[in-house]
């Protein structure tokens, strides 16, 4: 979860200097919000065991997190090294002395910086949120300048230039295909091979379907056969290769397949050597596990990144369900589905962080609540679960969170099937929260001013209460009718009716089906949208909010806040739609404009979106949200909505449900709010997502250091020059020989058919 703010001055005025291309959303601002995350006091609280065990989990997930650089883009893996390299051998600061004496001005070297630091937080050239390409905010041949005449070049002038070379041209590339992240002519993916279509991916889900394969940790690449027909590579993600002779669960599978007449083979050994070092660090942190659970937990997670087994990470998160109210909370593995065009590969994510107690209690006590609070959702009793899994609900202080971006809650396993028998996870990610989503009244976009002051003292708040209900109540409630493979139901197909037609089920899972895979390409947004309006449903409930500490006039403006702060996002989310291509690039954010459109189509004045002229004579908005018909106006257009979501998911109906979702979430310029135009207005005046800077541990003899930074992209840099203190060099070189041992499958991307994005 998490939301973008208002515009930058300086990113407006360079993009425009800087020609046509370079429009101000693929560039990162110089003034751009950087934070450090604190998790010092919940550190120091750790016992001498607890920080070894938090140590070595931190250091897998750093490692693994690398191979998100080959998860997203054909040059991401080649700019990391090229950067790593070049300020391992000079700080920014050394560097920033170089670059004035080359004619770099002030503002361009802290471009540069702000351009290596997203590099970093992103872990590629696309930003984790809304998928979006972002180049460097200067000269090319300025940074060239830099690049080659640094201390780096002098000390390995070959290596240096051949990074550059190839990268440099695609670094600064706007061409239509490379703007976003996206499939086949819509964008560039690494997930599958260039020539890969969404007809390509269907085909890929149906086959792994038919073998009971999941995608999560795969990548689909296709190669051509001289008679023209193509034979399709199915990648798994493990230490050991196809030829290995250990025998396991995997081995049978790796082999040739026929499918509906095409060649399938399905291999393994992607991001070998980076999971290597994951597995490596699993197995120290063994040593240090609290409990027997942590130690299952943990070898099942080292089978499964040995083997490539998805079966296997399961098992491991099995122990991790059952593992309640641990020191040391931590998940790992290939986890969200955001970023794959298809929705079903799981990009690489590792965290570590500790209990925050305080807030704890206050979720502890909304999950004693919960079975009682289900209750009070739109749909019938048989389209929830059979019986509440009692799940664990922390709030965390982040020590590590590896992968392209870092959200502010999480409801995992992912999995289906152990979410529908065995339970879940919920975390709040209390200190990230606090950094992340704070608000300064001066950038605060589209709101009325005597809004303003009531939004930014609650905002905070009822953010808390959003995100305690869209993780336990949304992602965790909500029942998926399935037909086993011994043709058994899960349901009484006699007496179950569903409520919108008044008939029997008519569809429903079948076995092999989940609903990342049937629903593909809108199960993420989909999924986080009946989250996020179960967060608003129940935020009414006075119960709730006694929960957490708010009753009478402070309840009230909790509600509306919250409320509030929804309509305004689904404005901001315009940010996240390409026109060209009619596409959203964003699962909460396109959540958010369908919930603002579900709540515009209840009328009675219940919210409103006006056009009007800033104070700076350029064009701006207004949202106006009615807090006297939030209950008579909003609570019921909501249920109906949130009954026609569930319903379409427990049945499977994927027909049913494109129809729903699609129509809500297409972007039109029909009167009255004319959304196309108003997304210019929201691109005017956005603002960047702050970046994060994370610490580091480091093992000093038995004892655990933490290193922290400075909130700065000079800050951030050097966090990343000190994570691989030991191998730094060596893990870029294998990063770069992994990328070329693939280049192929993307030729050169700049030459590929240039499709609008």
């Amino acid at each position: 979860m998490g939301e973008p703010e208002a515009g930058s001055e300086f990113a407006i005025r360079a993009a425009a200097a800087a020609g046509p291309m370079a429009d101000a959303q693929y560039i990162l601002p110089n003034d751009i919000g950087v934070s450090s995350l604190d998790c010092r006091e919940a550190f120091r609280l750790l016992s001498p065991t607890e920080r070894l065990y938090a140590h070595h989990l931190s250091r897998a997930a750093w490692y693994g997190g690398l191979a998100v650089l080959l998860q997203t883009s054909p040059e991401a893996p080649y700019i990391y090294a090229l950067f790593s390299r070049l300020f391992r051998a000079q700080d920014p600061d050394q560097l920033r002395q170089h670059a004035l004496a080359e004619g770099l001005t002030e503002e361009e070297y802290q471009a540069f910086l702000v351009y290596a630091a997203g590099i970093y937080s992103n872990m590629g050239n696309y930003k984790s949120f809304g998928d979006t390409k972002f180049v460097p905010n200067l000269p090319k041949e300025k940074l060239e300048r830099v690049i080659l005449g640094s201390k780096a070049a002098q000390q390995n002038p070959a290596e240096v230039r051949s990074l550059w070379q190839t990268c440099g041209e695609l670094m600064f590339s706007l061409e239509p295909r490379l703007r976003h992240l996206g499939l086949g002519k819509e964008g560039i993916t690494t997930y599958f091979s260039g020539n890969c279509t969404m007809e390509d991916a269907k085909l890929a889900q149906d086959f792994l379907d038919s073998q009971n394969l999941s995608a999560y940790n795969t990548r689909l690449f296709k190669d051509v056969d001289q008679d023209g027909k193509p034979r399709y590579e199915v990648r798994l993600a493990s230490v050991l290769g196809t030829e290995s002779a250990l025998h396991s669960e995997m081995t049978s599978r790796l082999k040739s397949y026929e499918f509906r007449g095409n060649h399938f083979q399905v291999t393994r050994g992607d991001y070998a050597p980076i999971l290597q070092k994951v597995v490596e660090h699993l197995e120290r942190a063994k040593a240090y596990a609290a409990n027997s659970r942590q130690e299952q937990m943990l070898a099942q997670y080292i089978e499964s990144f040995t083997q490539g087994s998805i079966e296997a990470h399961k098992r491991g998160s099995r122990f991790w369900i059952q593992d309640k109210g641990p020191i040391v909370e931590s998940y790992i593995g290939f986890i969200e589905s955001y970023r794959d065009p298809f929705g079903s590969r799981g990009e690489f994510e590792g965290f570590v962080a500790m209990v925050n107690k305080a807030m704890s209690a206050k979720f502890e006590c909304l999950v004693a609540s919960a079975e009682q609070l289900l209750k009070e959702l739109p749909w019938p009793p048989a389209f929830e679960k059979d019986k509440f899994l009692s799940p664990d609900f922390t709030s965390l202080d982040v020590l590590t969170f590896s992968g392209s971006g870092i959200p502010a809650g999480i409801n995992i396993p992912n999995y289906d099937d152990l979410r529908q028998t065995e339970g879940f996870k919920n975390v709040s990610l209390g200190n990230v929260l606090a950094v992340a989503y704070a608000t300064q009244r001066e950038k605060l976009t589209f709101l009325e001013e005597d809004d303003k002051d009531l939004y930014i003292r609650w905002k905070g708040p009822s953010f808390d209460v959003q995100v305690g209900l869209h993780e336990l109540l949304g992602h965790g409630s909500g029942k998926l009718f399935v037909q086993d493979e011994k043709g058994a139901f899960n349901f009484d197909q006699e007496t179950v009716i569903n409520p919108e037609t008044g008939e029997q089920i008519q569809s429903w899972y079948r076995s092999g089906e989940t609903w990342d895979s049937k629903f593909s390409t809108i199960a993420s947004s989909y999924e986080e949208c009946r989250a996020e309006s179960v967060g608003l449903y129940l935020c009414l409930n006075p119960q709730v909010l006694e929960i957490f500490g708010f009753e009478g006039a402070d309840a009230e403006d909790v509600i509306y806040v919250n409320w509030l702060n929804m309509v305004r996002a689904g404005l901001l989310a315009l940010e996240f739609y390409t026109p060209e291509v009619s596409s959203w690039r964003q699962a909460h954010m396109q959540a958010r404009f369908v919930i603002l459109r579900v709540l515009l189509e209840a009328g009675e004045g219940l919210v409103t979106v006006t056009p009007t002229t800033g104070t700076d004579g350029r064009p701006d908005a207004r949202v106006r949200l009615d807090r006297n018909k939030i209950r008579s106006v909003g609570k019921p257009a909501l249920e109906r909505f949130l009954r026609r979501l569930q319903v379409l998911k427990s049945t499977g109906d994927v027909a049913g449900g494109r129809a729903l979702y699609e129509g809500y979430a297409a972007v039109t310029d029909a009167p009255p709010e004319c959304f196309l135009t108003l997304r210019d207005t929201v691109l005017l005046r956005k603002e960047s997502r702050k970046l994060i800077v994370q610490p580091n541990t480091r093992l000093e003899g038995s004892e655990v250091q933490l290193l922290e930074y400075e909130a700065s992209a000079a800050g951030l840099i050097q966090s990343f020059s000190e994570r691989f203190p030991e191998d730094g060099p060596e893990l870029e070189e294998t990063l770069t020989q992994l990328a070329t041992a693939d280049a192929r499958f993307w030729k050169c991307p700049s030459e590929a058919p240039s499709g609008q994005a």
